[in-house]
């Protein structure tokens, strides 16, 4: 699955992307020459947390792209709706759709009160639902034109496994209905031409959701979120007639590609590394 394309010229609606692992996809498109449209809700700089829909904007812009800053809750349809047509119009229609909000609750049962259930769900799953329903007649339009269109949801391979229930059953149901997302629509459209897939670390990723949901130690035993531009990078310029319906790893994908050298991606070299959630031994 090596880059045998570019996403230049190509348009990528993503969503969650003032920072983070969206962030860094946006980025890695923009060095291509990419047209991105930064969709999150965050507008004013953060307390606690870096990035805005605008300063990613004006990196982008940098790095050799073209941005379009939109506000989006995930949770509003109507708000998915508009954000999606305000894309489409601004670059031309949508070439590749990813799907990275999320929101995390590592709760269990008694500990998830209804309020937090809902937004799990409506994020997670309701949202990407949603906005790939809002995208895709724009990706037909894509695929029509020959522009290998994509959906890329940022969600684990699903496992049965009962460990991966039993501390936080809401926010696993929450995750694997991204990830069935990507198993009903890459067989509902494999033929319309659009490649429907899912990404996930093999390790943990040194993101906000780690720093304040894991202990120290673990973010140091990370990796950046680069790891997993550059793997988004593979699958979303291979052949999408073709490579369709898969969970992919980030390492697994990028050693398929060839890489060799994963030091580069740790935020503590030497560091033995955690395993991310969801991936089996």
């Amino acid at each position: 699955m090596a880059d045998t394309q570019t996403l230049k010229g190509k348009t990528l609606f993503i969503t969650g992307a003032s920072r983070g692992i969206g962030r860094a996809i946006a980025l890695r498109a923009a060095r291509d020459g990419a047209n991105v449209a930064i969709c999150a809700k965050t507008v004013e700089p953060h307390p606690k947390l870096p990035g805005t829909i605008h300063s990613v904007a004006k990196e982008i812009e940098a790095a050799g792209g073209h941005a379009l800053a939109i506000q989006l809750d995930v949770r509003d349809a109507d708000n998915i709706t508009a954000a999606v047509e305000q894309c489409a119009a601004h670059f031309g229609g949508i070439d590749i759709c990813v799907n990275n909000a999320s929101a995390i609750s590592l709760t269990p049962t008694m500990a998830t009160p209804a309020k937090r259930f809902d937004l799990i769900f409506d994020c997670n799953v309701r949202g990407t639902f949603l906005v790939s329903q809002a995208c895709i007649p724009h990706l037909l339009a894509s695929a029509q034109q020959g522009r290998n269109p994509h959906i890329l949801n940022l969600s684990p391979p699903m496992s049965m496994t009962p460990g991966w229930f039993e501390h936080y059953t809401a926010y696993t149901m929450s995750k694997y209905g991204m990830s069935m997302c990507t198993l009903g629509m890459s067989a509902e459209f494999r033929s319309q031409g659009i490649a429907v897939n899912s990404l996930w670390p093999r390790t943990s990723i040194a993101t906000a959701a780690i720093e304040f949901n894991f202990p120290e130690e673990v973010m140091k035993a990370s990796r950046n979120a680069d790891i997993m531009a550059d793997a988004a990078h593979c699958i979303l310029t291979s052949d999408a007639r073709t490579n369709s319906g898969n969970f992919f790893l980030d390492e697994s994908v990028l050693r398929q590609a060839g890489v060799t050298d994963f030091e580069r991606y740790a935020i503590s070299p030497g560091t033995p590394l955690f395993t991310d959630l969801y991936v089996d031994p």
